[in-house]
């Protein structure tokens, strides 16, 4: 049954407000990359400026995704937490023109956000960034390419939230780009892509119905889980580059990551909707921020 329409509630369920859990971490670990490369201190007011960055970029993400896949969502009998969209259009809580506006608004508060900052911290390349950002959740989603429905949707996020994200925040605090330390987002950048295929897990039936050609839908869930479990274990392979380029060790905190990557496949079966479901994508996010955030919090202990 159908809640109430419109209101406050169904703005926050619209928001997704957890999924800045993929957002803030990155933007936090390029700006900690930054004091560490430079020997400077983060600026704190670029610090809350980059943040508003990441809560508008996050916003126009879920508004503008929950539009284009009304369709597949209403399909969807097996979403979760971390999957299937936010449910407001499905049952009529919003209307597709109220998200989209708001997904626009967004999009351009990210973009004035970007100026300002670029403005005041001579780093023009940010709004460079903010427009990356709007075009690859429009090639995500939206027509003509919508490569979410033609197999390059996980890699796009992957590019997102693995690649733009770190370097806005280190570019934001002053950093300049030929001395970003490029071998950390080779080290980010597989697991963040095993985690883009674990959130599509949960919907592989409504996706195959829709003909969306996520990971899970093209080679089946179990072989997508152990993809996921790999890109994680490639992810810890280059741990040493990456964290040697900050001038960091391999940590316990890598410890945390491993063990969550092997319950993902191990968690079987795992069917659509199941508890193991939920088990294994919940793994799958922890094994991503587990890895991301210890990096932060060796950073940020230095």
């Amino acid at each position: 049954m159908s809640r109430a329409p419109g209101g406050l509630r169904a703005w926050i369920q619209a928001s997704r407000l957890p999924s800045q859990a993929y957002i803030a971490p990155p933007l936090l670990l390029g700006q900690l990359a930054f004091a560490r490369t430079s020997g400077r201190r983060i600026d704190l007011e670029t610090l809350a400026a980059v943040q508003l960055f990441g809560v508008l970029d996050q916003l126009f993400i879920v508004y503008a995704n929950d539009v284009a896949d009304q369709e597949t969502d209403r399909r969807n009998r097996t979403a979760t937490l971390f999957s299937g969209g936010s449910r407001v259009l499905v049952e009529r809580r919003l209307s597709p023109r109220a998200l989209s506006a708001a997904a626009l608004a967004c999009a351009a508060g990210l973009v004035a956000v970007s100026a300002g900052l670029a403005a005041a911290r001579g780093a023009p390349l940010l709004v460079v960034l903010a427009l990356a950002a709007i075009l690859l959740l429009a090639a995500y989603s939206h027509p003509p390419l919508r490569l979410s429905y033609r197999g390059g949707g996980e890699l796009l996020q992957m590019v997102g939230v693995g690649g733009v994200l770190p370097l806005y925040g280190y570019l934001a605090q002053g950093g300049a780009i030929e001395r970003f330390p490029w071998a950390l987002l080779a080290f980010l950048l597989p697991t963040h892509l095993g985690c883009a295929i674990a959130t599509a897990l949960p919907d592989e039936p409504s996706d195959r119905a829709s003909q969306k050609r996520t990971l899970p839908v093209r080679v089946g869930g179990e072989r997508a889980a152990w993809c996921v479990a790999l890109l994680n274990g490639l992810s810890l392979l280059l741990a040493p580059a990456g964290l040697g380029a900050l001038g960091l060790r391999p940590g316990p905190g890598l410890l945390v990551t491993a063990a969550a990557a092997l319950v993902v496949p191990l968690a079987r079966p795992a069917p659509p909707g199941s508890r193991r479901m939920l088990i294994r994508v919940g793994a799958a996010v922890t094994a991503t921020l587990a890895l991301v955030g210890s990096t932060a919090l060796d950073l940020a202990a230095r």
